[in-house]
């Protein structure tokens, strides 16, 4: 998947990584608007040398994609993602880029602050759910399952799990076996557009209880049984996941109303605004 964004009325072509789940952007275009040259491709092979004399491990770390150039080819361009991006620009003596290396600094330090005290990223969390309109209710749960799932995460790392490619086959392992569905099948139920939309930001009460559960349940089984490297913890995955995923169905047995919704946050700023008419009606 490939297509452009607007950048101060400019376009900057991306595109989308499904297995590194990542956007990638096109360099030459970013220099483009932030530098005015002439020829970014110039800019970028000079600037490209110059970076990698230095050592710099981001140029070497940038890849290569077929994008559509301006006469309508298919081309190759270097590429690079936001981290990768947003270390470049500070390499960019550009009025323009400015705000990008104020935003950066404020961003560190306030990320320096949060190693030195954790509560204070719990803090910034939760204040970013309520300004979105999230419920108190809501956000405790949300939380909660930002701890298990770290939980979980660390201990797929002491396990021998690959970060990245692995985790996220193993999160949908977990997935598929509590809900019936992939992490990437349950965006396109909840009709997520965006493949960066987070599906957890999107999911009810129940529904992030049940997730809680399955990864919870994934951990303890694999601390347990002593797994160790991709194929036990995908066992442990998959038992995990089927413990969520019974408990799931006997809630909706005895309920008879089923734990995976439609439902998601776009709509909620229409539901509380429906609740509050509702309640401005009953006075």
């Amino acid at each position: 998947m490939s297509n452009l964004i607007l950048f101060e009325e400019k376009h900057v072509r991306r595109a989308w990584d499904k297995v590194s789940e990542k956007w990638w952007f096109a360099i030459v275009d970013v220099i483009s608007i932030l530098t005015g040259s002439p020829n970014p491709q110039v800019y970028w092979r000079v600037m490209k040398k110059r970076l990698r004399d230095e050592g710099n491990q981001t140029v070497t770390n940038c890849n290569a994609l077929k994008m559509t150039a301006a006469d309508g080819r298919q081309r190759l361009t270097d590429v690079a993602d936001t981290e990768q991006l947003l270390r470049l620009i500070q390499s960019i003596p550009s009025p323009k880029a400015e705000p990008f290396k104020l935003w950066l600094a404020q961003v560190g330090y306030e990320r320096l602050e949060e190693i030195e005290n954790p509560e204070l990223a719990a803090r910034r969390t939760r204040d970013i759910y309520r300004q979105k309109g999230y419920s108190e209710e809501w956000i405790e749960k949300r939380m909660r399952g930002i701890a298990i799932r770290d939980e979980l995460t660390d201990e797929w790392k002491k396990r021998g799990v690959r970060e990245q490619r692995e985790y996220a086959i193993l999160t949908a392992e977990i997935s598929k076996a509590t809900f019936g569905m992939t992490p990437a099948e349950y965006k396109d139920f909840k009709a997520l557009a965006s493949p960066t939309e987070n599906l957890r930001d999107h999911m009810t009460d129940l529904e992030l209880i049940f997730t809680m559960l399955g990864e919870a349940s994934t951990t303890e089984i694999a601390r347990k049984k002593k797994a160790l490297g991709f194929p036990a913890n995908k066992h442990a995955a998959q038992v995990g996941g089927t413990i969520a995923g019974n408990a799931r169905r006997e809630l909706e047995l005895e309920s008879g109303t089923e734990v995976s919704t439609r439902a998601n946050y776009k709509q909620l700023p229409e539901a509380k605004a429906k609740a509050m008419r509702k309640g401005e009606r009953s006075e």
